[in-house]
């Protein structure tokens, strides 16, 4: 299988709502967090994991094209797990790719490497000089017959408007069908309307994909608009 190419997808990802991805809890302080958000652990900046964005790319494709083939269904669906199935006409496993001990050789190597979103250089200037603290959002539990607020619990967050610089490479080896490419596009699409991170359905996790390029060549600010799922 002769690799043909490697496509560059860049761009930055704009916070809408506030953004949780949990991190570490092992240096928890009195008084401190109790839900922290993941941090680089010597500048402290707070980053984006690509797996978090590799996951959520494919969990929302496997559940909304994939699902209908057997093999998917039966690891997505049974299972609750990401498709395994290894064979080679599976876009989940071609694009995203799998452990399974039945891999086919003609699946060939995972297509996506989706790398850490970090700061952007205007946010971590901001960050450097002390100027972008992280948000507090404190959550509660409605207590049903009094409608009080119970058990108040503080929620790191990264803010609104900070944005982070954000990569793709996608492999295109000889034989692949050309839709597989135009899945990632998909995938960041349905990012945009669904969240990344923790607690979405609270109102966390809103983001934008902006400034999109594919080999150094814009794609247009409404791109990702003009996909059709």
């Amino acid at each position: 299988m002769k690799l043909k190419s490697i496509k560059a997808i860049s761009g930055k990802i704009r916070v809408i709502t506030g953004l949780h991805i949990g991190g570490s809890k092992d240096n928890l302080e009195i008084g401190g967090l109790d839900q922290p958000i993941i941090k680089h652990p010597l500048t402290k900046e707070p980053y984006i994991p690509g797996s978090s964005i590799k996951g959520k790319m494919r969990s929302l494709l496997e559940n909304y094209y994939f699902i209908d083939r057997e093999q998917t269904r039966k690891f997505v669906a049974e299972k609750g797990a990401p498709c395994g199935c290894g064979e080679p006409d599976c876009p989940a496993c071609k694009i995203f790719g799998t452990s399974s001990d039945k891999k086919s050789a003609e699946l060939g190597s995972t297509r996506i490497i989706v790398r850490d979103a970090v700061l952007t250089e205007q946010f971590r200037t901001k960050f450097a000089k002390g100027e972008l603290p992280m948000e507090e959002k404190y959550e509660n539990v409605i207590h049903r017959v009094k409608g009080t607020a119970d058990h108040p619990r503080p929620l790191e967050r990264v803010p609104a408007g900070v944005e982070f610089d954000f990569s793709i490479s996608f492999k295109e080896f000889e034989g692949d069908d050309a839709a597989l490419l135009n899945y990632v596009y998909k995938g960041l699409k349905m990012i945009e309307l669904d969240a990344l991170g923790g607690n979405s359905s609270r109102g966390c996790g809103q983001v934008k994909f902006v400034d999109l390029q594919c080999d150094a060549q814009p794609l247009g600010a409404d791109f990702l608009d003009t996909i059709q799922l």
